[in-house]
């Protein structure tokens, strides 16, 4: 029945999506730019492709940063143009994937703040997703409690930060503690917000939604080692939500090292294949072994999404 009048309020957005998907390079255009030898040649590949305007007005020599710049521009755009197009629950949707970014741009200018630096020029260094009108206003703080209550007041995250912290932990915290804490919030009221709209978007959203708490609760258990941080309050950083949850999240926060991270986390049938390549030795080689993880992790996650995404008809 839902299907019957999908395209009543989703049928533009859908097509303007798929629109976009199609438009994305494909494997014989990767393999062909493996073959550039200088950034020109890479402006050369993709001039035949759907990006063919998207550097052509960068004046040579092209530059490594204008092409991120240029990447990020686009990406943007696009992603403004479906929020403007969208009706609810969509809309609210679309905004709740830009406050992970958001956490990240507060964050950045919480650090500065902490260390006196000017604000104001940190402002370049948000990520545009991430970014709302009254941003500007928390530069106008000149120390901790001031931004805090200009961050309860105007920013969309007022919520996680009124719920989670006093103006006084800003300055007694760990700055990654309070990022965590963040995406915490954020995470489990994303992901009731998806439960309540049902059907698919509960479906597929859950279950990417619960690998990304896990995926946080084993990193914040990895940096945890060496460090401060006891167990009880590593414990109090892991989303109550995931496949991990509840008894993974008990094992892992007594975890002492990464070997038993290993052992409790292949207790998940589908994280299995995050250990494959390592040989039993190596998971305990410390940094080598953690990057490999957090590669596989993130191929993971890649992988999902794009299973997530119907092909076209």
């Amino acid at each position: 029945m839902e299907a019957l009048t999908f395209n009543i309020n989703g049928g533009f957005v859908e097509g303007i999506v798929r629109g976009y998907m199609n438009s994305m390079l494909t494997a014989t255009n990767f393999q062909a730019l493996t073959q550039c030898e200088t950034l020109e040649d890479l402006r050369m590949q993709l001039s035949a492709t759907d990006y063919g305007n998207f550097l052509a007005n960068e004046p040579s020599p092209l530059a490594t940063s204008a092409i991120s710049q240029r990447a990020t521009r686009k990406l943007v755009s696009e992603f403004e143009f479906l929020r403007s197009n969208a009706t609810a629950p969509l809309n609210k949707f679309l905004d709740y994937l830009t406050y992970s970014y958001m956490i990240d741009n507060v964050i950045l200018l919480i650090t500065g703040t902490l260390h006196g630096r000017d604000t104001h020029e940190l402002l370049d260094r948000c990520h545009p997703l991430g970014w709302f009108d009254t941003l500007p206003a928390l530069c106008v703080a000149t120390n901790v409690e001031e931004l805090y209550r200009t961050v309860l007041v105007e920013t969309p995250l007022s919520p996680y930060f009124r719920d989670c912290f006093s103006a006084s932990d800003l300055d007694d915290l760990n700055i990654e503690i309070i990022r965590n804490k963040l995406y915490k919030a954020y995470l489990e009221d994303f992901h009731a917000f998806c439960q309540s709209i049902g059907g698919s978007t509960a479906e597929s959203m859950g279950e990417l939604l619960a690998y990304e708490a896990d995926r946080r609760t084993i990193n914040i258990t990895i940096n945890s080692f060496g460090t401060l941080l006891s167990k009880a309050e590593r414990a109090r950083l892991f989303p109550s939500m995931g496949k991990l949850f509840p008894a993974g999240n008990t094992a892992l926060a007594k975890a002492d090292e990464l070997d038993q991270v290993k052992a409790i986390v292949e207790s998940v049938p589908e994280y299995k294949r995050l250990f494959d390549d390592s040989n039993a030795g190596s998971i305990s080689d410390g940094d080598a072994s953690i990057e490999m993880l957090e590669d596989k992790m993130f191929e993971y996650e890649v992988e999902y999404r794009i299973n997530e995404f119907v092909p076209p008809i």
